[in-house]
């Protein structure tokens, strides 16, 4: 069996960042790195459960919300992922940095509510904005 692409990538050199991990028929998937893999700092996971549905809801709310096909936290919760059709490294990144600003906007998390999330207790909004700052600052350096 083929490995994915993503298990192709050295996650003993990784370092947080922006990484294209390639397209298909169109779709660019979008590795957003907050945490070095493997290092012990992970994402919580209140934290990550909430920049899922923070950024999810910002994303397909913006400009690009028609290009969204996925957005969704990696397992090993150093991360997630991000896949948009047609929408190319530097414009991806450009709007990754937009999104995430207006998530820190936000003073909740939406979709919390018992019939609109499956694990409605799990979520922490000051947690997931703290890594959200962190990673905003490995982006624009």
């Amino acid at each position: 069996m083929d490995n994915i692409k993503s298990f192709e990538l050295d996650h003993d050199t990784m370092t947080p960042g922006f990484y294209c991990l390639g397209e298909a028929n169109g779709v660019y998937t979008y590795d957003m790195r907050f945490k070095y893999p493997n290092k012990g700092d992970y994402i919580s996971y209140a934290a990550l459960h909430s920049i899922e549905h923070l950024f999810a809801v910002v994303i397909r709310n913006s400009e690009i919300k028609d290009k969204v096909v996925y957005f969704g936290p990696m397992g090993c919760r150093t991360g997630c992922y991000l896949l948009l059709f047609g929408i190319k490294e530097e414009q991806a990144r450009e709007m990754t940095i937009k999104c995430l600003k207006r998530c820190l906007d936000l003073d909740y998390v939406p979709g919390t509510q018992p019939k609109e999330c499956g694990n409605y207790r799990e979520h922490n909004l000051e947690e997931a904005q703290a890594e959200i700052k962190a990673y905003l600052k490995v982006l624009q350096g």
